[in-house]
């Protein structure tokens, strides 16, 4: 445990003790940390912009604005934050090598995450096939049968957790077969990505990070089973093609299974659950979906502008970069508020009301953009349109008993509770 701590102290504890402690009523530390817990442009994010398109906060430079995050993301002389990147000092980088025990973290190399090209477009080459348009258009059958089932279910749970017993299951059980993982694991999985979800935050605590790590010496320890019983007998899924495509070593196996099993449900949880809410506390927005359900994608579009999985992503510059009229030098951190950019009254007409009508709802940064964009994004829209509207349409007397309990993470809002009535049917 004391190869963890140090591990921890230098990728978390340094810098929340200097959030914490120096920075603690700064900008920065409030986008970071989302102290205000609000959806919408933060009083913090509205700051950011009245100080221009790109401000210094604390050594980062800080955007929320729309274009420039959507420059950055594209733009390939930035590159993912990770731990072993030139400009962390050589000591950090020896001692985070010397405590590697070489966990399936997805904010750690090799995951695909945090891996820039050559190597990141070898992982996504690989993997790219399961989610492209053709595959995805496969799955809508699959993805409405497991939709049906669920809500069958929901049938015998007349005040269900919709979190629980609907939201975390659709996505669950398509990934799990994406990944030839057997319907038993569900449960299993959910507890995996739940529990190391925290990592994806800035500045954990130290309890924060010791459960997470917990958590993934269990996958760890699945992932090194499951893969050698595909070397034994391989199948047709996506994880038989991560193993037998000989491009990846053990480590690089696990690591991208991980990921895919993790960012294949978590965002998808986030934007039922996040609908869920905002179409409950919109009745008139619902009314128009039920009028005219070919709303239904532009919903989906708007649910992930209005209130994203993700709140904030960060970027590093590999070279010295002009934006704007300000020059970025190499090795500096740039932190891009997707949120901010989501509410850019530059883009977004009226940016804080919710509105399924709205043209240009698709134009917001949720799956991020670039190299380092979602994967799964065609995925995440398809479920949420069958699901969301499958549940509406089956239940549209469903009401909410209470505010839903969020989940206490800084950088991914959902919920972790949505106790309901289905008094509909």
């Amino acid at each position: 445990m004391v190869e963890a701590w140090i591990r921890w102290l230098l990728l978390h504890g340094v810098d929340r003790f200097y959030l914490r402690s120096f920075a603690r009523r700064g900008l920065l530390t409030q986008i970071i940390f989302g102290q205000d817990g609000s959806l919408g442009a933060s009083s913090a994010i509205e700051q950011v912009r009245q100080r221009g398109r790109l401000t210094k906060l604390s050594g980062v430079y800080v955007t929320a604005d729309h274009e420039l995050c959507r420059r950055i993301l594209r733009d390939n002389r930035f590159g993912a934050v990770a731990p072993n990147r030139p400009a962390v000092p050589k000591p950090v980088r020896w001692a985070l090598a010397k405590t590697d025990r070489e966990l399936p973290n997805l904010t750690e190399p090799p995951s695909m995450l945090v891996t820039d090209p050559p190597e990141h477009d070898r992982y996504r080459r690989l993997v790219g096939h399961a989610f492209s348009p053709k595959a995805i258009t496969k799955l809508e059958k699959r993805a409405v049968e497991v939709t049906d089932e669920l809500l069958e279910c929901l049938e015998s749970k007349p005040q269900p957790d919709l979190i629980e017993d609907f939201a975390a299951q659709v996505p669950v059980a398509i990934i799990a077969e994406i990944l030839g993982l057997p319907a038993d694991m569900h449960s299993t999985m959910l507890k995996w990505g739940y529990n190391s979800a925290p990592l994806v935050d800035r500045a954990l605590t130290w309890t924060a990070y010791r459960h997470a790590i917990e958590e993934l010496a269990e996958v760890k320890q699945y992932f090194h089973q499951r893969i050698d019983e595909i070397t034994a007998e391989p199948g047709t899924d996506l994880l038989t093609v991560l193993v037998t495509s000989g491009e990846l070593n053990r480590r690089e196996q696990m690591a991208n299974a991980a990921l895919l099993l993790d960012a294949g449900f978590l965002t998808t949880v986030n934007l039922l659950g996040n609908g869920i809410a905002l179409l409950t506390s919109h009745p008139d927005q619902l009314e128009l979906l039920t009028a005219q359900p070919e709303l239904w994608p532009s919903a989906i579009e708007e649910i992930l502008r209005y209130d994203g999985p993700v709140r904030t992503t960060c970027r590093v510059a590999n070279c010295d970069v002009d934006v704007g009229d300000q020059r970025i030098k190499s090795g500096s951190l740039v932190l891009l508020s997707l949120t901010g950019a989501n509410y850019d009254p530059g883009v977004f007409s009226d940016p804080e009301r919710f509105d399924v009508t709205r043209f240009n709802a698709a134009d917001h940064l949720a799956f991020s953009g670039g190299v380092h964009g979602c994967l799964g994004y065609r995925l995440a829209r398809l479920e949420g349109v069958i699901a969301l509207r499958s549940l509406f349409e089956r239940y549209p007397d469903l009401r909410l008993n209470g505010p839903p309990t969020p989940r206490r993470l800084a950088n991914l809002h959902a919920y972790r509770t949505m106790p309901a009535t289905l008094t509909g049917g």
